[in-house]
């Protein structure tokens, strides 16, 4: 069911009906679906792959792992997981209430809207809306228009794929997001930016519709003395540059003890040229920037840092290519730390200690994901005490997002909710209170009138 076939207003309308008649509510038709979602990944992989290269110059073993795999890896985990996530759970009954049996029940929410970024265009998405599915619910999902490509080979194949009574996909720009934002849903799932994420709740509010926002921020690298430089380098230097820069939990800036700040920023050059070769250009292996907007806004952040470009700093607005790029020298006013990069340019700003950098860090919103390096568990483990974030990765970047077993989202300013593994499914469920009481006994000392002696009883009830 697409956007061209009826409006959207009918599409919304239909679904909602196929919810209401029961369909989704069963396993079987959860686990079917899902199987059908794995199916439609491995049967599209080749025009995925071509398409999110159309879209981003993506390199298909980047497309392949950050994508396709890492969808179909999550599904796998829904659904052996599927049975125990959907069964009614017992709660203790207070000795007050006894006799009596208390569960909770994990039921669908309804019809769910799920609009997703282009930067990893499978995988926001699909996500997602797996778990949507898993939950029980009707989804509609809306590709992102700066993905065309995707976003097409998409729609097609959830059309061959899925069943389209209870899972649609709606393409087109920001009036058909606004056409959609306008309808009542049971909830909604952002992945984006801050700016449109305001938007959203505000659509939301008018329907006091419940809504999850998965946003960004500026991540920030912490390098401690303690770290092994050439592992920070090697890390750090993958998550940054993975995507041309363009993740929401790429390092946006990398907080360097003095004593090491020299020798860790010879390191990620050395490991750069060991990723990209001399010439990023020419690899088969790096990104391109999505759009000549976000081109022409990276590159007005480098020109106007006061930093120094310490390697990288070649582009070419024709390809839309960023080199991988380090900037030294940078003070915390630096345009480069106003906002998220989102590319591949990595900001190093020397600190005396790690007190300082976790000052750095709070006096800024929270980020979506926080990178500490140190050899010394003491060392993160205060790291993780002063600071805030929605993840965080010690010795690692990025990686924390692949443990089905860890909720992914942002807090404060960078999001709210979470999903993947078993927190996608709670995400997209409500959580019934069931109470079951006999009718006998029924002792009077709870009712009215309250006698002298039923107020003393109550009064040293637990």
């Amino acid at each position: 069911m697409t956007a061209d076939v009826t409006t959207r207003h009918e599409i919304v309308e239909g679904l909602r009906a196929t919810f209401e008649s029961g369909l989704t509510r069963p396993l079987a038709w959860r686990k079917k679906e899902l199987h059908a979602m794995k199916e439609l990944l491995a049967a599209g992989e080749k025009e995925l792959l071509a398409a999110m290269y159309a879209d981003l110059g993506k390199p298909a073993v980047e497309a392949r792992l950050t994508d396709l795999s890492f969808v179909s890896a999550e599904i796998d985990v829904m659904l052996r997981n599927l049975d125990r996530w959907a069964r009614p759970e017992r709660v203790a009954v207070p000795l007050v209430q006894r006799p009596g049996r208390a569960r909770i029940v994990r039921e669908p929410l309804g019809l769910a809207l799920v609009i997703a970024p282009w930067n990893y265009p499978v995988q926001l998405l699909l996500l997602p809306m797996a778990s949507a599915v898993a939950a029980g619910n009707c989804v509609i999902g809306k590709p992102s228009e700066l993905a065309p490509a995707t976003s097409s080979v998409l729609a097609r194949l959830a059309h061959c794929h899925l069943d389209a009574r209870a899972i649609a996909l709606v393409e087109g720009g920001p009036e058909e997001t606004r056409e959609l934002l306008d309808e009542r849903f049971d909830t909604i799932f952002y992945t984006g930016n801050a700016s449109v994420g305001r938007l959203v709740m505000e659509a939301a509010a008018k329907h006091l519709t419940p809504v999850t926002l998965e946003l960004g921020g500026k991540s920030p690298a912490l390098v401690d003395a303690s770290a092994d430089l050439r592992v920070a380098a090697r890390r750090i230097a993958w998550g940054k540059y993975l995507n041309a820069g363009q993740t929401c939990v790429a390092p946006d800036y990398a907080l360097v003890h003095q004593d090491v700040e020299v020798a860790f920023v010879d390191a990620l050059r050395a490991e750069i040229r060991a990723f990209y070769g001399e010439h990023p250009k020419q690899s088969r292996d790096y990104a391109r920037i999505v759009n000549d907007r976000h081109f022409d806004r990276i590159t007005g952040l480098l020109q106007a840092t006061t930093g120094v470009v310490a390697f990288g700093g070649e582009t070419d607005r024709a390809e839309r290519y960023i080199a991988p790029t380090v900037v030294t020298g940078v003070r915390p006013d630096d345009p480069l730390m106003d906002d998220e990069i989102f590319g591949p340019i990595l900001p190093v700003m020397s600190v005396r200690d790690m007190d300082e950098a976790m000052n750095i860090v709070s006096d800024r919103e929270r980020p979506l994901a926080l990178y500490v390096f140190a050899r010394s568990k003491d060392v993160a483990e205060r790291v993780l005490a002063g600071t805030s974030s929605g993840g965080v990765g010690v010795n690692c970047t990025v990686l924390h997002t692949a443990v089905p077993g860890l909720p992914f989202g942002g807090v404060g300013a960078s999001g709210m909710g979470s999903y993947h593994g078993r927190a996608g499914f709670e995400t997209f469920s409500h959580q019934r209170a069931v109470l079951f009481k006999p009718s006998h006994p029924d002792p009077p000392v709870q009712y009215p009138p309250y006698t002298r002696i039923k107020r003393w009883i109550l009064k040293r009830l637990p």
